[in-house]
């Protein structure tokens, strides 16, 4: 495992990424530094990377679980239902590949959903 860190606001979130292969070209373009979207409870952004779905990609996820949607190029961490969840899950638009998750608490990013840029960077 990668030790990452996510840094929105004044919050700063450790994380780590796993060994898979969408992991590891995340990894190879940190840092970044990008404007990010919400979609109820995720941040997600684009990301200079490009990879296919792969065979164990999810389309139900948990809080804390960082993941890449290849549909849009985009980081993903989920904290929360998404418009989409039924009770209880959390369904991000359309499968994602695992790449990691968060070691602390997520949630705490609810608290500055209206800041302008994220960055995530090697911890």
């Amino acid at each position: 495992m990668k030790q990452i860190r996510i840094i929105l606001g004044d919050i700063i979130l450790d994380a780590e990424l796993n060994d898979g292969p969408t992991a590891k070209k995340v990894w190879e373009a940190l840092p970044i530094v990008a404007p990010f979207s919400t979609w109820g409870d995720e941040i997600y952004f684009s990301i200079p990377v490009e990879s296919e779905l792969e065979s164990d990609a999810q389309e139900v996820v948990e809080s804390g679980d960082l993941g890449y949607w290849p549909s849009g190029n985009a980081f993903c961490i989920f904290f929360g239902p998404t418009p989409i969840s039924s009770a209880g899950e959390i369904r991000p638009a359309s499968a994602v590949n695992m790449i990691g998750r968060v070691t602390g608490n997520a949630v705490t990013l609810k608290e500055k959903m209206s800041e302008a840029v994220i960055r995530v960077e090697r911890g």
